[in-house]
């Protein structure tokens, strides 16, 4: 799914009913055939090269562990006090702060129902096609940014003026102008030489992940077993808590159970390793899946359609 179609769809709503809210979009999401658990993982860029838009959650929302075949660029609008997890790591973040995110990489905002205000960004999405476009511009020296995951804190700092191009880009975007793209693309081009400026700037302030929790601690015991078999009674064991204590905290923390959690990892790390070109057989064995048959349901599951569908899809 394009995200502009949601958009189109969002407005048509509106249009007809009022004011909607976050329920109503997961009623649309539905009618137009989406499973919102996983509608992040099935959503496409709308443009060859740049995405801008701006997004707001108000509560909690289902926003799965999910990544994408883009790099994505968040800026936060709000002090909603949110939580993002990038991999194994969790982030508190802040109005100003930016959450830079390559393709394959997990990640997904942690989201509760007693958020001091609503969660607001603007998004960036940039094709691997437009990344690679800038090697040349970049030939000087490799840029920081790339395959890693980036938070960058700029309230407080020199570097606040990053925002104004998230701002100037979801404008762009929504206004359409004649040449919009081409603005875009080059306001796109501005960002990543400050953001590349700011990374290499030792006045900059990057963000330390939140201090070590029992989720925390799961979520790094699962990332370094995958191709093993993790069972909730063995975890539970090995952290010297009750499988009732891992079951509830991944419910109250992330909205879904230990071992969807799990799955959903899997199946991060397979995509990427799909588009590495692995044979199915190997991919399956290596993120843990008992044979093909099982990785097949779950990947089609997950994703609405079969590993080899992707591949193809992805070429």
């Amino acid at each position: 799914m394009k995200i502009d179609e949601l958009y189109r769809a969002v407005k048509a709503m509106e249009a007809r009913d009022g004011k909607i809210d976050a329920n109503k979009v997961h009623e649309l999401l539905a009618e137009m055939g989406y499973d919102e658990d996983n509608f992040y993982q099935e959503v496409a860029m709308q443009s060859r090269f740049i995405d801008a838009q701006r997004d707001i959650s108000y509560g909690r929302e289902k926003l799965n562990l999910h990544s994408h075949e883009f790099y994505e660029v968040l800026y936060c609008r709000s002090n909603s006090g949110i939580q993002y997890l990038v991999e194994t790591e969790r982030y508190r973040l802040q109005r100003g702060d930016i959450v830079f995110i390559p393709p394959g990489i997990g990640h997904r905002p942690i989201l509760s129902a007693e958020m001091a205000e609503p969660y607001e960004r603007e998004v960036l999405w940039m094709s691997t096609e437009f990344i690679n476009g800038l090697e040349c511009i970049f030939a000087e020296r490799a840029p920081k940014w790339g395959k890693s995951p980036i938070l960058l804190r700029t309230a407080g700092t020199r570097w606040e003026v990053l925002g104004d191009y998230f701002h100037i880009g979801v404008k762009e975007a929504e206004q359409r102008a004649y040449g919009w793209q081409t603005a875009l693309c080059g306001n796109t081009i501005r960002f990543l030489v400050m953001l590349e400026r700011a990374l290499q700037d030792d006045g900059s302030v990057k963000l330390d992940a939140e201090k070590p929790e029992l989720l925390d601690e799961v979520v790094n015991y699962i990332e370094a077993n995958l191709a093993e078999k993790i069972t909730l009674s063995n975890t539970a064991k090995r952290f010297w808590v009750s499988e009732s204590t891992i079951s509830q905290t991944f419910r109250q923390k992330m909205d879904v159970s230990f071992h969807h959690f799990i799955t959903q990892r899997r199946l991060i790390v397979a995509k990427s390793m799909i588009l590495e070109g692995t044979p199915m057989d190997e991919v399956s064995e290596r993120v843990g899946f008992a044979d093909y048959s099982a990785f097949y349901r779950a990947f089609k599951q997950e994703f609405g359609i079969s590993p080899r569908q992707y591949r193809k899809m992805q070429a």
